[in-house]
């Protein structure tokens, strides 16, 4: 079952939208246990704490691990099935092409939040409305974990200027006068549900205030219509060599 007219609409009017039960919640288990086995494994190299969450106390959890599509070959699965694809050929209108993948964790608690942004702004690709976000559920999703955050309609504009947050050079954002609160949405997500954002959706997520894990897995499309202003589409996924046969018909 693909999206519906109404979803559809809400994306285009909104800029984002939720669709429940993509994949299922067994689906979504499996794949989270894969990404925490990836970041046990990955701890000592992330030794100046970047993909890293820390605690007061001095308690560390994974924070964001890059790049999972390559890594284990039921992530690779997972991104190729045809109930994720399909929805996003909707929303495109051409066949999606994948370009890269991050797994957000937010430990309970502590989680760190991430500042609005645009993805585009990074990015820089374009046209605009064929560069699109899936961000898969791997828990269930509130304000009280952290659920991605969205100003509605803030797509239909321009990408905005964006500075680099104070004490985190991974972090830029727009000034907070170019940020309308008035038109923000919360994005709240079932376990294996998707929630779907076009590249200048300006979203942001919480703190994770609750005793319960926040991971959610962020994959960004794009159609074969797409250029970009650098090089993001340089070591897309789609065009790596080593890929090849992932992505042959």
């Amino acid at each position: 079952m693909g999206l519906s007219a109404a979803q559809r609409d809400h994306y285009w009017a909104k800029g984002w939208v939720v669709a429940e039960g993509v994949f299922s919640r067994d689906e979504a288990d499996r794949v989270a246990q894969i990404l925490l086995a990836i970041a046990d494994r990955e701890r000592e190299s992330s030794k100046e704490g970047y993909n890293l969450d820390i605690s007061e106390d001095g308690e560390r959890a994974p924070r964001k691990i890059n790049e999972p599509f390559v890594k284990e070959a039921v992530c690779r699965e997972m991104l190729r099935d045809s109930r994720l694809t399909s929805r996003i050929e909707q929303l495109l209108g051409h066949q999606p092409l994948l370009v890269v993948d991050q797994a957000f964790m937010k430990p309970p608690r502590f989680g760190s939040a991430k500042p609005y942004h645009q993805d585009n702004f990074y990015f820089r690709c374009h046209p605009d409305d064929e560069v699109i976000t899936a961000w898969l559920a791997l828990d269930d999703v509130d304000e009280q974990n952290g659920c991605l955050r969205y100003i509605d309609g803030s797509h239909l504009g321009p990408i905005i200027p964006h500075e680099q947050a104070a004490g985190e050079d991974y972090n830029f954002v727009p000034p907070a006068e170019l940020i309308d609160l008035s038109k923000e949405s919360l994005a709240r997500v079932r376990k294996g549900g998707v929630v779907f954002h076009h590249s200048k959706a300006l979203h942001t997520s919480h703190r994770n205030e609750s005793d319960r894990w926040r991971k959610g897995w962020a994959t960004h499309w794009v159609t074969a219509n797409v250029t970009c202003e650098k090089e993001t589409l340089d070591r897309a996924y789609f065009r790596r060599p080593e890929l090849r046969e992932v992505f042959a018909p």
